[in-house]
């Protein structure tokens, strides 16, 4: 009989952050995942020898001294890894309508583009960058507050954010700034959290705009890169990560966590087990209603998760940089009416028409040098769609008809027009194009209704009303993006959280100092900044290439 300290199930960056922690802590630690990679979401995988990587385009706060930097120095995996700093004039590009407004590295540097761009809104925009820095700040001074004076004072800390808290973005972004188009460049972000403005929460928008507002940085192999470094990690201190293991249930005893059996019926056993799935599948699927309060089960039966994605995974033979491509993403919308082109894209038929109404576009190859072969440009091109609204592909035992690839069909074909709107001439350079769907995300990741970023993030589902670490049943604990936050950095802090739960201490005691940890960052456009061995890579995967198309 197998016996652990803690089993996680789930190998999304969430899980091995708590995997890490605990096996540094001298735990015996168990992860079990069951793709046959591990990373949920920020994995990545190779089609035809190119690598995609379906959930992580881009990472904030990476430059020394700051917090993502901090949190894998912490975590004891920052040589391990790479980042290359995306384009410091435009780590995002906003097209909208026949407009485009690129994004800046630097408050200040935004602050002159917005307002060189916009200069009747001046006052308007420096007062409403400078709201939006002082949310986030409060929000995340909030659950460092400790002790009877500090939290009496709350309200006088944190005014701002107890100001503005309660209203969707929409409604704070109004009271603000008049010009359409200045509205829908600073709600342009909305899409990395998968909400129209109407519905997004103000705060969690502040969070994703701080995030960014000193650049994008995209890690070398992808989230492949993450997600090596974080295994490696686990493995350093004799923590054990296994694939391909899909768990059945989570054992439960007298309201108590002992354990797991795999499909095949082979149990293991563990004093806690962590679950880095989504509430819906951890609780419903693993453990089952029966073990279940009322209040919780009434709380399942009301979470709404976050939109599904369609991503096209495209490698093109051409010269994508002659059209403007650089190593900023991409957000492509119809006009600024940002509100209905969500609503187009959750209610119509999205086979019909020419265009989605919004495309986001990130081609990797620049974004990651390294994986450039000389020839060949990867592209990962989503939108967001409405799982309720796509037709049931579930006929077949294998969904993979005739009818699924129809679809596929039409819907490739739909974004490749976005993309000709971009790079005139792509359809006649098409290497590979392959659509994954939202039954792609449900088979790979295991996310109820192939949801994108857990729970979806209005102000009900949020913060206090989000899922705990610590469940309420006992030695059961989750992480990931529906408890604390989503995306790849607040994900890896949910997994500190659940970790703390577990060893009776703060997320913030297990970031270990390591002075001889440190994060290796370069230019993706600037090849003087590289090293030599990256031009040695590259120069190899130009040897290596064949001159030949894919089929």
């Amino acid at each position: 009989m197998e016996e652990f300290d803690t089993i996680i199930i789930g190998s999304g960056v969430a899980g091995l952050a708590t995997a890490i922690c605990l096996a540094r802590a001298g735990q015996k630690v168990l992860v079990l995942e069951q793709h046959y990679v591990p990373g949920g979401w920020s994995h990545s995988f190779t089609l035809n020898g190119q690598r995609f990587s379906p959930g992580v385009h881009y990472v904030g706060l990476i430059d020394e001294n700051q917090s993502t930097n901090e949190l894998y120095r912490g975590l004891g995996i920052a040589n391990d890894m790479v980042f290359f700093r995306m384009n410091k004039k435009g780590y995002e590009h906003g097209i909208i309508g026949e407009e485009t407004f690129s994004f800046p590295a630097g408050i200040d540097n935004l602050t002159k583009v917005l307002v060189d761009r916009f200069p009747k809104e001046e006052k308007n925009i420096i007062e409403y960058l400078t709201l939006v820095q002082r949310v986030n700040r409060e929000l995340q001074l909030i659950p460092k507050l400790k002790g009877f004076w500090q939290n009496i004072t709350v309200p006088f800390r944190t005014k701002h954010f107890g100001k503005f808290s309660l209203f969707p973005l929409k409604r704070v972004i109004g009271w603000h700034i008049k010009d359409p188009l200045l509205k829908a460049v600073l709600n342009v972000q909305c899409g990395d959290h998968g909400l129209s403005p109407k519905r997004a929460c103000f705060p969690v928008h502040c969070s994703v705009m701080n995030h960014y507002f000193d650049g994008g940085f995209y890690p070398m192999g992808g989230g492949g890169g993450i997600v090596k470094a974080m295994t490696n990690g686990v493995k350093k201190f004799g923590g054990e990560v296994r694939v391909k293991q899909n768990v059945e249930k989570i054992i439960v005893e007298n309201n108590k966590a002992i354990g797991i059996q795999l499909e095949g019926g082979k149990t293991i056993y563990a004093k806690n087990i962590v679950s880095n799935a989504d509430p819906s599948i951890t609780y419903l699927k693993l453990i089952g209603e029966n073990h279940l309060s009322k209040g919780l089960i009434k709380k399942l039966q009301k979470t709404k998760y976050s939109v599904t994605s369609l991503i096209l995974f495209l490698t093109l033979d051409m010269d994508v940089t002659q059209f403007g491509i650089d190593s900023g993403n991409i957000w492509m919308m119809k006009d600024e009416n940002d509100d209905a082109n969500f609503e187009d894209l959750m209610n119509n038929d999205i086979t019909e028409g020419e265009l989605f109404p919004a495309v986001f576009i990130s081609c990797t190859t620049i974004k990651d040098p390294v994986s450039f072969n000389g020839r060949y440009h990867n592209f990962e091109v989503v939108t967001y769609v409405n799982y309720d609204n796509l037709k049931d592909f579930n006929g077949l035992d294998d969904y993979h008809n005739a009818e699924y690839t129809a679809f596929k069909e039409k819907v490739v074909k739909k974004l490749m027009n976005n993309i000709e709107k971009i790079i005139p001439g792509a359809k006649q350079n098409i290497v590979q194009a392959e659509l994954g769907t939202p039954k792609t995300n449900e088979f790979y990741i295991n996310s109820t209704k192939g949801n994108v970023y857990g729970t979806e993030k209005t102000l009900n589902q949020v913060g206090p009303f989000s899922y705990k670490n610590k469940s309420e049943i006992d030695n059961l604990f989750l992480c990931g993006a529906s408890t604390l936050s989503h995306g790849v950095g607040g994900a890896t802090h949910s997994g500190l959280a659940a970790a703390a739960k577990i060893l009776g201490c703060t997320s913030e005691d297990l970031i270990i100092e390591d002075a001889s940890q440190k994060l290796r960052i370069y230019d993706a456009e600037d090849q003087s900044t590289w090293p030599d061995w990256v031009h040695v890579k590259r120069s190899d995967k130009k040897r290596t290439f064949k001159e030949v198309k894919i089929n």
